[in-house]
């Protein structure tokens, strides 16, 4: 038998090894839940993720509920798709800009409120299958929202709702009660060496 040929079939039982061990694991989990889901981290992509969640979402004919908590003020790529499909998604960008934008404490606060009352409205609403809290984490980090009413909504959601809350410094007791926590990290990005956000890409 040759070099290749025997490298060939110990690769070959080595992924046949991999094969059974991934049936037998997935064999065992069985249970379904909503999953309370946090994307977090200095990392660019946290918002971008949950919006590829809720296009498989809609893929699968599940109704979406996103609300946005910063951003609101400019025309973004994902807002003319989502517009595109009103019996799927209700796509709510309800904030003002970031903090040191508004410069008033006050209104952000209410700002903040409006859009809280929005994403309860929408997790409470049976039909809707998936909500996303885009950026709910930076009126958290500046102390817009109680936490605990937060958590409260949160957790006691219907079994199989899911919730997406995006952004920034996730705050330790949300980490903890979610299901699925993912961390982005920074590594490189093109705003550092001058390049500004581009079209199609990050908005």
């Amino acid at each position: 038998m040759t070099d290749e040929a025997t490298r060939n079939d110990r690769h070959r039982a080595k992924m046949q090894r991999i094969q059974a061990a991934r049936r037998d694991m997935m064999e065992s989990r069985t249970g379904e839940k909503g999953l309370l889901i946090v994307h977090t981290g200095p990392g660019k992509g946290k918002s971008t993720a949950a919006f590829g969640m809720a296009v498989r979402a809609m893929g699968h004919g599940m109704k979406v509920g996103i609300v946005q908590f910063v951003k609101g003020a400019m025309a973004t790529g994902e807002r003319a798709i989502f517009d595109a499909f009103p019996d799927l998604v209700s796509f709510r960008p309800m904030g003002e800009g970031f903090t040191w934008d508004t410069q008033d404490r006050a209104r952000d606060i209410a700002t903040a409120r409006a859009a809280w009352e929005e994403v309860a409205r929408l997790i409470a609403d049976p039909d809707i299958a998936l909500v996303i809290a885009d950026e709910l984490n930076i009126v958290l980090r500046y102390d817009y929202l109680p936490l605990d009413e937060v958590l409260a909504v949160l957790t006691a959601r219907a079994p199989m709702k899911h919730v997406v809350v995006t952004g920034r410094n996730a705050p330790p007791a949300l980490v903890e009660a979610a299901d699925l926590v993912t961390e982005m990290a920074a590594v490189k990005h093109p705003f550092r060496s001058g390049i500004k956000a581009q079209e199609g890409i990050e908005f």
